[in-house]
């Protein structure tokens, strides 16, 4: 019988299960916040006077909040997901040196499909638009192109403990803030994984995106990333995760400038209490 009970988990143990799953799932309808640091301290790119762009150290600050809307309090008849990425970018100067900068704004809105039944089979399908608004500071930080595209995500969660899927977006230029822009078609895909190791510590995967571009030498990048997360929880306070993770460009082609190795540092805080107010029931 001991043994029986010690098998079985706690509702505590469930519920810090759920919480891994949702900082970690695109598709969740826990609003929370995500702040992330990328500091890259190896790059691929050219070593010519007057600068050698590969031995500077690069860095990127993400925040990127997840506003869930659910049905009655949404247009649509199903769950919607906005999540846009706000970023400052330390990128090389072809001058010497590095400077920080505001990045470009993606915003994906994601409607998750009745079909199938999350519930049921554990498997979710959101669709939507991708739109890229050219909000970089500088050339180097952004694309300097309106972009708009496809968004669809998949996420399975049917194993407990276990998460995996992915969110694909493809967004196309539409018009530039310059004549000197190239046009963009890039297909970005992230995978998310992740897997619920002991307590409250977990396996993560969600900080790469592969990025093919369809245009004629368009840079291609398939970076890979795997760390540890843990979550909190504490009287009083809204409940966190806390995660590091370790990334590798595995390949690219086309692509001067790239990061070699990068080191993720994440903080994700979640507000359950806006559920009730956005009229989320799970």
């Amino acid at each position: 019988m001991l043994a029986q009970a010690q098998a079985t988990p706690t509702s505590d143990q469930l519920e810090e299960e759920k919480l891994e799953r949702d900082f970690t799932d695109p598709l969740s309808t826990l609003p929370q916040l995500v702040v992330r640091d990328a500091y890259t301290p190896a790059n691929y790119g050219p070593c010519t006077p007057p600068a050698c762009l590969r031995n500077y150290e690069t860095n990127q600050v993400i925040i990127r909040p997840l506003i869930p809307r659910v049905p009655p309090n949404t247009l649509l008849p199903v769950p919607q997901l906005i999540r846009p990425t706000f970023a400052l970018v330390t990128v090389q100067s072809s001058k010497g040196g590095t400077r920080t900068e505001f990045g470009d704004l993606p915003v994906f809105d994601l409607a998750v499909l009745p079909w199938p039944d999350g519930k049921k089979t554990g498997f979710l399908v959101g669709v939507g638009p991708d739109v890229v608004f050219p909000t970089a500071t500088s050339k180097s930080a952004g694309q300097g192109a309106w972009q708009a595209g496809p968004a669809v995500g998949a996420i399975y969660k049917g194993i407990p403990g276990l998460l995996i899927g992915f969110v694909a977006q493809n967004p196309v230029s539409f018009a530039y803030t310059s004549p000197k822009r190239p046009p963009q078609n890039t297909l970005e895909f992230q995978p998310v994984f992740a897997l619920h190791l002991w307590e409250k510590w977990y396996l993560r995967s969600a900080e790469a995106n592969w990025t093919i571009g369809w245009h004629r030498h368009s840079p291609t990048m398939l970076p890979l990333s795997l760390g540890l997360g843990r979550t909190l929880v504490r009287p009083g306070l809204p409940p966190m995760s806390l995660f590091v993770t370790g990334q590798w460009m595995v390949y690219r082609q086309f692509a001067p400038i790239a990061p070699q190795t990068t080191i993720n540092f994440g903080l994700a805080v979640a507000f359950p209490q806006l559920r009730t107010y956005w009229g989320s029931e799970n």
